[in-house]
């Protein structure tokens, strides 16, 4: 059987399975952006179709993902190939003895902004290097963009130079996850910290970069690449080891924990604005790239200081009801 046959017949069953699931009612937003980043995976290693080996070689790709994550992908897998075989008695399915174990969810550490600065200070000092001359900068710009946008560490590693559009007040994040696109404007100080680094950057690999060149990058072999995101999770967690950043139980925060804090610092800002918080939520979810509010809860933790706030907003406005007990 031809490349082409097999490969359109992978792209008949995904078309075939996601019409059948959405006639039951189902949206399949991350079946249809799963199944497509793995019918991409494979064309990029010249296979055409999934098999036991590009099952494995997919499987080691998303090997930096939670271990509920890669389980989540391989049961919406195995049921896409569970499909097919009713159809194509010879298509591969996963077994399950290799499925990722289940494992408790981590509670996050979010971050206060004096233990950000310190987080800046110490990315400020890096050294640079002959593969890094933008060590310090990059990282800095990392940290800022993660906490001050809530970006998704890919979203991040996948920012290149013509994303900065209005004059570089604006990102805009493509395809991120369920393949969504948005515009995430930034605020004064973090476009000033976007045009300072741009600046370096100029200085240190002249103004010759294209649109499609790397944001944040690095240099080997005379190219610019982007970071990896298991270099950025390195990095991130040696800048916090170096800043001492720990919680109140010794553990060192997640880099994901930084979009966590993102969206607790806004919340705390709202109240302290005296800002209507639940007609900002939906706000929020699109800043973030979610498709819902819903989507958007799981980031928002009840933190001492947000009890404090909120509390005292409901006294301020219900206080006198309360005053004297029942009548």
């Amino acid at each position: 059987m031809s490349t082409a046959t097999r490969s359109s017949r992978f792209a008949r069953a995904t078309v075939r399975y996601l019409a059948h699931k959405r006639a039951l009612g189902h949206r399949c937003r991350q079946e249809a952006w799963l199944l497509g980043g793995i019918r991409r995976h494979l064309k990029t290693f010249g296979q055409s179709d999934l098999d036991a080996v590009g099952y494995d070689r997919w499987l080691h790709s998303v090997s930096d993902r939670h271990a509920n994550t890669r389980r989540k992908y391989q049961e919406i897998l195995r049921n896409f190939c569970l499909y097919r075989r009713r159809r194509e008695l010879d298509c591969f399915v996963p077994s399950l003895d290799g499925f990722a174990k289940p494992q408790p969810y981590v509670t996050p550490i979010i971050l206060e902004p004096e233990q950000v600065g310190r987080l800046l200070v110490v990315a400020s000092l890096l050294p640079a290097t002959s593969a890094s001359p933008l060590r310090a900068p990059a990282l800095r710009l990392a940290i800022v963009l993660l906490y001050t946008c809530g970006l998704r560490v890919g979203e991040l590693l996948r920012l290149k130079l013509g994303d900065l559009e209005e004059a570089g007040i604006v990102l805009r994040i493509r395809e991120s996850k369920f393949r969504k696109s948005r515009l995430v404007p930034l605020s004064p100080s973090t476009a000033k910290e976007v045009q300072e680094y741009l600046r370096r950057r100029q200085a240190a690999f002249g103004a010759r970069s294209s649109s499609s060149s790397p944001l944040l990058c690095n240099r080997h072999g005379g190219h610019l690449h982007h970071y990896s995101h298991p270099g950025m999770q390195a990095a991130i967690g040696r800048l916090l080891d170096t800043a001492g950043i720990r919680d109140e139980q010794g553990r060192r925060p997640r880099v994901h924990d930084l979009r966590h804090s993102f969206a607790v610092q806004a919340l705390i800002r709202w109240y302290r604005e005296g800002a209507d918080v639940q007609s900002n939520l939906p706000k929020l979810a699109l800043y973030m790239g979610h498709v819902s509010i819903e989507s958007s809860a799981y980031y928002l933790h009840w933190v001492p200081i947000l009890r404090s706030l909120a509390s005292s907003r409901f006294e301020e406005r219900f206080g006198g009801l309360l005053q004297g007990g029942a009548p």
